[in-house]
């Protein structure tokens, strides 16, 4: 850290000190600084947050962090109630620089991660060994550095009865990494939830945000930028930590991987200045990626562009992005109290981390209708479900309904490595069902020649014992045709998933499952990869 950012970040730890009404203790001094190792242990230290300055057989000066609870700075007095005991807010600078000279970085092997097919005991053994040596903000830059390396989605921290289990999630699957003792994971946690702004203690589900820059013992420096949820469970805190990468070169409508003629569709759409354009999925479908690439070609000089998300996932240039924190006690603005803030701020284009109730829905339907291109998410299983959801939600209101321009579903299903994959002849079975979907492609709609088929199943190298490489999405759309409009907007319809999606189909919707069967024949994926993740 510079100079000048050092004394920056002391001047801030003051003025939060005067806040809290507290002294403040300057650690960015040259010197020597004592150290009294029979106070707390080390993992203590990590995990309270604290330091101590000065100490005495009578009197202890402790240093706190702005994060240190009011509760930890409590259970330390009750704990040395026979001494006199005073608190001070220190730099999270100075905090850092203080665990350093307590837990000096080792001399460490970094072992690379490699993923292989039937488990590698002696590697996870290895990884283990490595975060069982390595300080506790070193773990975590290894696990995300690794992670990255391996274009891994998410780590997961998953504690169990005898120990704890280390995965991660690789092109939609989950792979065994390493395992750590408690006393690790404590110290491990203690990094995550300080870094993330979440607390160790909490009987219920967090969300925190990491986005910083970690330096290693081995002096590589990590870019993190980290989704974390938390969840307690009979055995500790589970920690997923979902990855996302840097690099605005990869949200481009160029690598969705749309056909001709759906990106001639959201092309037209995303052109129009008013409207609402639905993303629709489950969680990791890459629907956040595909709403970025939608921002990214729209982000010019001559638009003003505001999102809303919880939290920011990716910083973009030119584009007024604010965080939502709606985890601690439900007591932060909402969703749709913060878009109706935005709205004021005379924005052309609007998006929407996330569509979660009827007031949000309501508030972004209204901005569509009143002079706003606004682009959301949204959980359900199909793209006529998340109409059907809708309604639910906010009823068949012909306004609202005439304000939903785009609805797009997706999928993310693993990619055949094109130097690896192997053809075969489809048995009976399989040609059947293949055939069964193709023929229910839309009139008028392109359909691949059936004969002599090769279905491609993965072949295996030591680089790769899978033989899948990246991921690719399964999709299926629909712009508000006439019939569907009809369908919306009579009251008198019962209006279910699949009466819209029939209307949809009718307006030459490819549904999700014929999207998947094409890219299968094409030799993308498998036919087995397309059940798993279409169903």
């Amino acid at each position: 850290m510079g100079q000048d950012a050092r004394q920056d970040e002391e001047q801030a730890a003051q003025r939060r000190a005067r806040v809290l009404g507290m002294e403040y203790a300057d650690t960015s001094q040259p010197g020597s600084k004592a150290l009294y190792r029979d106070i707390f242990s080390n993992q203590e230290l990590y995990n309270l947050k604290v330091i101590p300055l000065r100490a005495d057989k009578s009197n202890i000066f402790f240093g706190v962090t702005t994060t240190t609870s009011q509760q930890t700075m409590a259970s330390i007095r009750q704990r040395f109630q026979d001494q006199r005991v005073n608190m001070a807010i220190i730099s999270d600078a100075g905090y850092r620089e203080y665990m350093r000279l307590y837990d000096p970085p080792q001399k460490v092997v970094y072992h690379d991660i490699a993923i292989n097919e039937t488990g590698n005991e002696e590697q996870m053994q290895k990884v283990s060994g490595v975060l069982e040596q390595v300080r506790a903000d070193d773990m975590l830059a290894y696990l995300v550095a690794q992670a990255h390396n391996l274009n891994a989605s998410d780590i997961h921290i998953e504690t169990q009865a005898n120990d704890i289990r280390i995965r991660l999630r690789i092109d939609g699957v989950l792979h065994a990494v390493a395992r750590l003792q408690q006393d690790k994971y404590r110290v491990l946690i203690s990094a995550i939830a300080s870094a993330g702004n979440v607390s160790t203690s909490a009987n219920e589900a967090q969300q925190g945000h990491i986005a910083q820059k970690v330096k290693m013992a081995d002096g590589t420096q990590v870019d993190v930028n980290v989704r974390l949820e938390t969840v307690p469970t009979i055995n500790g805190m589970d920690v997923v930590m979902r990855l996302f990468n840097m690099d605005a070169s990869m949200y481009t409508l160029d690598r969705l991987g749309l056909s001709e003629a759906e990106r001639g569709i959201v092309d037209d759409i995303i052109a129009k200045p008013t409207g609402l354009v639905m993303i629709v999925g489950p969680t990791g479908s890459g629907k956040t990626t595909t709403l970025y690439s939608m921002l990214n070609s729209l982000n010019t000089e001559e638009r003003k562009i505001i999102t809303i998300e919880d939290p920011v996932e990716y910083q973009f240039a030119g584009i007024t992005q604010i965080s939502v924190h709606s985890s601690e006690g439900g007591n932060d603005d909402s969703f749709a109290d913060k878009l109706r803030a935005v709205l004021r701020l005379d924005p052309d284009i609007v998006m929407v981390g996330e569509i979660r109730d009827m007031d949000t829905a309501k508030t972004a339907l209204q901005a569509a209708l009143t002079g706003h291109l606004v682009l959301a998410t949204f959980h359900a299983s199909s793209a006529s479900a998340a109409l059907t959801r809708l309604a639910d939600i906010i009823g068949q209101n012909p306004l609202f309904i005439s304000a939903i321009r785009l609805v797009m579903a997706q999928r993310l299903a693993r990619r055949l490595d094109d130097n690896l994959k192997q053809p075969y002849d489809p048995s009976e079975a399989e040609r059947k069902k293949i055939t069964s979907v193709i023929d229910t492609l839309p009139e008028g709609a392109p359909r691949p020649n059936l004969e002599g088929l090769k279905l491609y199943k993965p072949g295996t190298s030591a680089a790769n014992p899978y033989g899948f490489q990246g991921q690719i999405a399964i999709r299926e759309q629909f712009t508000m045709g006439d019939k569907l409009r009809h369908l919306l907007e009579n009251p008198k319809l019962d209006v279910t998933a699949q009466a819209i999606e029939e209307a949809a189909i009718h307006s030459s919707m490819r549904t999700m499952l014929q999207d998947g069967m094409l890219k299968v024949v094409a030799g993308e994926t498998t036919l087995e990869e397309l059940y798993r993740v279409v169903g």
